[in-house]
């Protein structure tokens, strides 16, 4: 049994990683880290088991595999470098750093510790990019020309999501470096390598940080991508679009629509393709990569990670440089 240690419960998200790791029959939480003591003490309480106040006691524990890291975005750098020259196995929120300059540094000290590592980026396994992908490498959508990922929530209009999740001391950015991850990740892998990205992030409820963010991103060949996310949008559906020379494929949340002239497996009009079953969740493939010993499950290791930073820091850049004012 694998024996993990929650470090934050600063991340929405972490309480679920949390019990995830519990009911997966291959791990266990056994102790909690936080850089807020009253907010550790409390969920170790919740899950009974023990809260360590000092970071570096809870690291040399023997009784500890492996760490789920959930602390503000700027910390992570100095937790996961020194998660892993105590020689655990490290799964983290995305993203992994604000720069890639960081994200260099914990790569370094992930490969001299020899340990597993994983980011969670979730959409790349859902049915529709699986069968996205696939149709791609097939050929079925003819030569890519543009591919459009949205999805938001009203976190900020509103107002259910916590305070502190607007201080960018902390999280480093807003709606573009929360959900907008989700896009900026699953476009390289469906598109490939990128060339060159803009942005335009506003906030139009006044919010310290981005409340509303597009990027574009040219890919090579030719192929444009779109990244869309917002705190401030009432009932969005998550959305992908797809479009080809020979192929298009329009989901909304999850109901895909595939339409491709390349090939009569598919037929000459729209229709709802067959998608394959989902892959395990991301903190099932870690928990699998450390039973097999692997250094990251396919598409959530370390460079997959500096790949998502590389665009969030450069795409805030370019935010900040092409402010334009049109007379």
């Amino acid at each position: 049994m694998i024996k993990v240690a929650m470090l934050s419960k600063w991340h929405v998200h972490a309480e679920g990683y949390a019990n995830e790791v519990n009911r997966s029959g291959k791990a266990q939480v056994a102790a909690v880290w936080d850089e807020d003591k009253n907010r550790g003490a409390e969920w170790a309480g919740r899950l009974g088991v023990d809260f360590v106040e000092c970071l570096d006691e809870l690291l040399a524990r023997k009784d500890i595999d492996a760490v789920i890291v959930d602390t503000p975005t700027t910390a992570h750098r100095d937790v996961i470098i020194k998660t892993a020259k105590a020689g655990k196995h490290v799964f983290t929120e995305k993203a992994l750093c604000p720069t890639v300059a960081e994200c260099e540094d914990v790569k370094k000290a992930i490969l001299d510790a020899g340990v597993t590592f994983t980011i969670s980026y979730p959409m790349r396994g859902t049915p529709t990019v699986q069968f996205a992908k696939k149709m791609i490498e097939s050929g079925a959508f003819g030569k890519l020309s543009l591919v459009r990922i949205r999805n938001g929530h009203n976190g900020v209009s509103g107002n259910w999501l916590p305070a502190y999740w607007f201080e960018k001391k902390d999280a480093a950015g807003g709606a573009m470096m929360d959900l907008g991850c989700h896009p900026m990740y699953t476009l390289p892998y469906l598109c490939g390598k990128p060339k060159r990205i803009n942005g335009i992030f506003t906030a139009p409820f006044g919010s310290k940080v981005d409340e509303n963010a597009v990027s574009t991103i040219e890919f090579e060949g030719g192929i444009i991508g779109i990244a869309e996310t917002s705190f401030i949008t009432y009932a969005t559906k998550e959305m992908i679009e797809i479009y080809g020379s020979e192929g298009t494929l329009i989901s909304i949340n999850g109901d895909v629509q595939f339409k491709s002239s390349k090939t009569d497996a598919y037929g000459a009009d729209w229709f709802k393709p067959r998608l394959p079953q989902p892959k395990p969740s991301t903190i099932n493939r870690f928990l699998d990569a450390i039973i097999a010993g692997e250094k990251a499950p396919e598409g959530l290791g370390i460079d997959d990670a500096i790949a998502l930073t590389e665009l969030l820091e450069n795409a805030y850049i370019a935010d900040e440089n092409n402010k334009y004012q049109l007379r």
